[in-house]
């Protein structure tokens, strides 16, 4: 199978992950559809991307925005999902309910809305796929990370079911460890670094990867025709050690 020809859209695909998955789709002849809340962050990701790329808001708590989303984007082949708030690290004596609810509102939440709506109008073309976006930390927690893992390992359950209610759709999920991208915004420069070069030096590839390592997983995930209900790791080996 190959992505030449085919539509993608990509709900969270104008910066970090979901960028270098469209840019990485593109290269491989696909037409990506970018996503996002921001209009800036829209134009920006389509001037990065060739000029068959196309892009529009969608308010991923607004069920209407969700299905404008969804008449714009018209007939797809893959739906890949990694839309989320800057991560933050949060320890259980000042993990508020509030906090957590807004942790899950875009990344599971979210994703169900967009899912529902898209597999409800029939949008996504025979031999299709999802793609949605996890992480390692259900498999590796540590202090802080009760947000993240309970959420990843919500979303590797999920992935799994909706293989089944969902065929002959694929669909897969992707889990990054630590990755160099915009999650880590909310976190001051010089800490990011030290955690990058702390978690590189752990690691047995020897280091963090960055958005276009990670894309390479995704286009796999929509290329292989007898992939599904698969979490494919992509952490460097963080969880061996």
């Amino acid at each position: 199978m190959t992505l030449d020809g085919t539509r993608v859209l990509l709900v969270g695909g104008t910066s970090g992950l979901g960028l270098a998955v469209a840019r990485a789709a593109a290269e491989r002849g696909a037409t990506p559809i970018v996503a996002s809340r921001n209009p800036a962050s829209v134009d920006r990701a389509l001037g990065a991307l060739p000029g068959r790329a196309t892009g529009t808001t969608v308010d991923l708590a607004d069920t209407a925005s969700i299905e404008r989303l969804v008449e714009f984007a018209g007939p797809i082949d893959h739906l890949v999902y990694s839309a989320g708030e800057p991560l933050r690290l949060t320890l259980l004596p000042d993990l508020t309910s509030e906090i957590a609810r807004a942790f899950w509102e875009t990344r599971y939440f979210g994703a169900l809305a967009v899912i529902r709506a898209i597999t409800g109008a029939g949008s996504v073309r025979e031999g299709g796929s999802i793609v949605l976006t996890g992480g390692n930390a259900a498999q590796r927690p540590a202090p802080g990370w009760s947000l993240g893992a309970s959420m990843t390992g919500a979303l590797d359950a999920l992935t799994r079911q909706l293989a089944l209610e969902l065929a002959p759709i694929r669909v897969n999920l992707v889990a990054p460890g630590v990755t160099q991208s915009p999650l880590w915004a909310g976190m001051p420069a010089e800490q990011q670094q030290a955690m990058y070069d702390g978690i590189a030096a752990s690691l047995p590839v020897g280091r963090v990867g960055n958005p276009s390592d990670v894309a390479l997983a995704y286009l796999y995930a929509m290329e292989q025709p007898m992939a599904t209900g698969t979490s494919i790791l992509v952490d460097g080996g963080a969880v061996l050690v």
